[in-house]
């Protein structure tokens, strides 16, 4: 099994960073993905609060990936885990939010993953980057809301 490990501080309360966090409609103003795949996902609240089971899809340049979420905790903690993803398996991700003293969020992102033959060393470095890039976009995106 592979992991990456990522954190983020934000000027926002929990409750802001949870708002885009549990909305996957909000995930393409913030992320690294371009679009919610409405027609992929399944059991989306149109509301955004998408309950534990929901199927998120989301479309990064031409690869669509799906993602089931397993676990909610209000304003603390969102699990996940691949639905559907032709580079990975065995996926499964945490984002912790906890208060920071001034205020804000301390956002740990972390996960565990197994890739397809051939694409350890490469996804190693690219889901660093990325889930550091998703982390760093919920946290300034939330300050700035």
């Amino acid at each position: 099994m592979r992991k990456y490990d990522v954190t983020a501080i934000s000027a926002a309360p929990p409750a802001a960073v949870w708002r885009l966090l549990a909305d996957a409609r909000t995930w393409p103003a913030w992320s690294t993905v371009d679009e919610l795949v409405i027609e992929r996902s399944s059991g989306l609240d149109p509301d955004g609060r998408d309950p534990v089971g929901a199927i998120r899809a989301f479309r990064t340049g031409r690869t669509v990936t799906g993602e089931r979420l397993t676990g909610l905790v209000e304003e603390k903690q969102l699990t996940y885990e691949d639905a559907f993803n032709w580079a990975l398996h065995d996926y499964r991700a945490v984002v912790d939010l906890m208060p920071t003293t001034e205020g804000g969020t301390f956002i740990h992102w972390h996960g565990t993953y197994a890739t397809r033959r051939g694409l350890g060393r490469l996804m190693q470095g690219v889901l660093q980057r990325t889930m550091q890039r998703m982390a760093d976009g919920l946290a300034g995106h939330a300050a700035r809301s």
